[in-house]
């Protein structure tokens, strides 16, 4: 790649090998350029980066500039044109029609329904907890995000078809077979749709939402086909990297005994099942949350391709460049983080973020495209983690190394299993 006159980054000579591990090969080419380098990957040229201010150029101050770059095609296959992989004025469009289902008031009266899920979680690792037995982290935490966000899209009609979707928290493998058999669930969606037209109902679930929803421009509804993209999309995008992140946090927290004393102590002033309006006073329960989606990203890797000549900084971007925008290099860079790798909840206490730039922490996207169930998530790991972290503490003996699985979503290739214990209450039991 020359251009006369224009500055290129530094890279690597030789190419990266799909057969190589992505996220350790990127790792090596930082350790060796810095912020951001050039590179040849899948057949086309990379910028890749982890500088906040470049983050910051391509998802919010020259947004329009960049489209979904070639990482997204592992979940078009998956989800279909829904919102997380569309374009142009369709992505506006589903955009705004899908927008009031994560209403802030919305949000606020799923509360209830996510501490029940919890409360159903928490009996059974209480169970456990007395007869010494360990749980599997991993599996349960999949389970109860899975039946969240299905009760969330499906409302009443949850019982008559969650089950079907058991794929998502049973098989750990995402391979051809699981998007061709999660593909096929899109079936019951039409089922459930159909069913509701035919019985008109006051139902105010998120599939509801979707299928009252009007076009801003020409008042029509989503098409069938469309309407199934974005709830499988939605059903993805909220089982997925909630369960993950709450994966890694119990992890993190199980290996630092400082961090779960200081959790209990603030949890000792809970004396209810968490509500929303809850929330915000458990200040150290949401910097632990912080932490652990800064360490561990669910969301690992975007891609960006520039349709039209830019620059990032002091570099030269031509039209087609694939941009790599990592959440986990950003979120780790030793030039933004002071001891990027340690788990310090410390370092998001009230007012430490102050000269901190805005994009150094980006788990959830910037900009327009930024995630819409965001909110959302951060609810439901708040209350699921002061649920369980009230009466329960989670003990892990680590039998092997955490080994990375970089696929779409950042997870440990092996479940975490872990032996609950019943703390000591020193307040009035929920």
């Amino acid at each position: 790649m020359e251009f006369i006159g224009e500055r290129i980054p530094a890279g690597p000579q030789e190419a990266y090998q799909s057969t190589e591990d992505l996220l350790e090969w990127m790792a090596r080419q930082f350790a060796r350029f810095g912020d951001i380098y050039r590179a040849s990957a899948f057949g086309t040229n990379v910028y890749a980066i982890r500088e906040p201010e470049f983050a910051h150029h391509v998802l919010v101050e020259n947004w329009q500039n960049y489209v979904k770059g070639q990482f997204i095609k592992r979940v078009a296959f998956l989800l279909g044109n829904g919102l997380m992989v569309s374009e142009g004025e369709l992505w506006k469009r589903q955009r705004r029609m899908i927008h009031p289902a994560f209403d802030h008031k919305i949000i606020a009266t799923l509360s209830t329904l996510i501490a029940q899920v919890n409360s159903e979680l928490l009996e059974k690792w209480q169970l456990a907890a007395l007869k010494q037995e360990s749980v599997n982290v991993t599996r349960d935490v999949s389970g109860m995000a899975l039946q969240v966000i299905l009760r969330f899209i499906f409302g009443e009609d949850y019982e008559r078809v969650g089950s079907r979707f058991r794929l998502l928290s049973d098989e750990s493998a995402r391979d051809l077979s699981f998007a061709q058999g999660f593909r096929a669930l899109g079936k019951i969606v039409l089922e459930v749709a159909a069913r509701r037209r035919s019985q008109p109902s006051m139902s105010t679930d998120a599939l509801s939402v979707l299928m009252q929803a009007r076009g801003p421009e020409d008042g029509q509804s989503m098409q069938d086909r469309q309407l199934v993209n974005e709830i499988l999309t939605l059903i993805v995008a909220g089982h997925e990297t909630t369960a993950s992140t709450l994966n890694w946090t119990w992890y993190l927290i199980s290996q630092h005994p400082e961090v779960e004393r200081s959790l209990s102590d603030e949890l000792a002033n809970l004396t209810a099942f968490p509500e929303f309006d809850d929330l915000p006073r458990f200040v150290y329960t949401r910097q632990i949350i912080d932490e652990a989606t800064r360490l561990y990203p669910a969301g690992w890797l975007m891609t960006r391709k520039a349709l039209k000549d830019d620059r990032l900084g002091d570099y030269f971007v031509p039209a087609g460049t694939e941009i790599y925008v990592s959440p986990y290099f950003i979120q780790r860079n030793p030039n933004v983080w002071e001891d990027p790798d340690r788990f310090t909840p410390d370092r998001f206490a009230p007012g430490s973020s102050i000269s901190r730039h805005r994009l150094a922490m980006i788990p959830f996207s910037a900009g327009p495209r930024n995630c819409i169930g965001a909110s959302f998530a951060r609810v439901e790991m708040q209350i699921h983690l002061m649920t369980i972290a009230k009466h329960l503490r989670l003990r892990y003996i680590q039998s092997r190394d955490i080994e990375f699985e970089a696929g779409v979503n950042l997870r440990n290739r092996f479940d975490f299993i872990m032996y609950p214990e019943v703390k000591r209450p020193n307040v009035t039991a929920l």
